[in-house]
């Protein structure tokens, strides 16, 4: 099992609080995000972990850990972090985005998939808002599902996505097996030849995430799986984030 951790972003709306350090960075009472994350994966023996950096990347100085870097870090979005690292992407792999904290029994269930692409997904997203445990900006990426398998995702949802659906709301982890890294990157390369403009809910490919290339695996009849979570979590994108996740981590 390999990890590719995303962390090449500033995190530019948590403004005062980032004082020139990469949002992996931050500090959660005493141990930054990053740290966390590769604290509670080397607990459950995953020790191969890669680092995608980009912006103030020389403040990157944990050990054992393979650093890659994005030069085009200001210009690109989680899409093209990830792809850095496509060599390193084979096997089983975990993508997990550099700004979220989760903890052990959300792992565990992670772990536990064998679909080829799997997304870790909260389907009791309103009640872990108003329980104080995830985002203070539920649904930032709702994703429709059905019994079986993801339907649609987007991260710039309307009302008619997600009236009267189920909806559950994107971690920032997915679980590849090594057929699922195949085809993401196999899909990925091809758009890169000939792909031009908008680009899902992207204006370009260069600007896509994760979420982009998921949803043109959905339209390309290729399933997505989700992995159903519970337990504490939070993505980190605003100082009221920060603070649930330093209330709760």
């Amino acid at each position: 099992m390999r990890v590719i951790i995303l962390a090449a972003g500033a995190g530019l709306r948590l403004g005062q609080h980032i004082k020139d350090i990469p949002k992996a960075l931050l500090d959660l009472n005493g141990k930054s995000i990053l740290e966390r994350q590769i604290s509670l994966l080397r607990q459950h023996g995953i020790n191969e972990i890669f680092v995608v950096t980009g912006y103030q990347r020389e403040k990157h100085t944990l050990k054992d850990i393979e650093y890659i870097f994005n030069p085009r870090y200001a210009e690109t979005e989680q899409l093209a972090s990830m792809m850095v690292a496509r060599t390193k992407i084979s096997d089983d792999v975990l993508v997990i985005f550099g700004d979220i904290v989760f903890d052990g029994q959300i792992l565990q269930q992670i772990l536990a998939s064998n679909d080829d692409i799997a997304m870790a997904i909260d389907l009791n997203w309103e009640k872990s808002y108003n329980d104080g445990l995830c985002n203070s900006h539920p649904l930032d990426e709702p994703v429709l599902i059905n019994q079986k398998k993801v339907l649609r995702i987007s991260y710039k949802q309307t009302d008619t996505m997600i009236e009267n659906q189920t909806v559950g709301e994107f971690l920032g982890v997915i679980k590849l097996s090594a057929n699922g890294s195949r085809t993401i990157i196999k899909k990925y390369e091809e758009l890169e030849k000939s792909h031009v403009g908008r680009f899902h809910d992207a204006n370009s490919l260069e600007k896509a995430k994760l979420a982009d290339i998921l949803q043109e695996l959905i339209d390309s009849k290729i399933e997505i799986s989700f992995i159903p979570v519970n337990g504490k979590w939070c993505e980190i994108d605003t100082p009221k984030d920060l603070e649930r996740a330093r209330k709760n981590f």
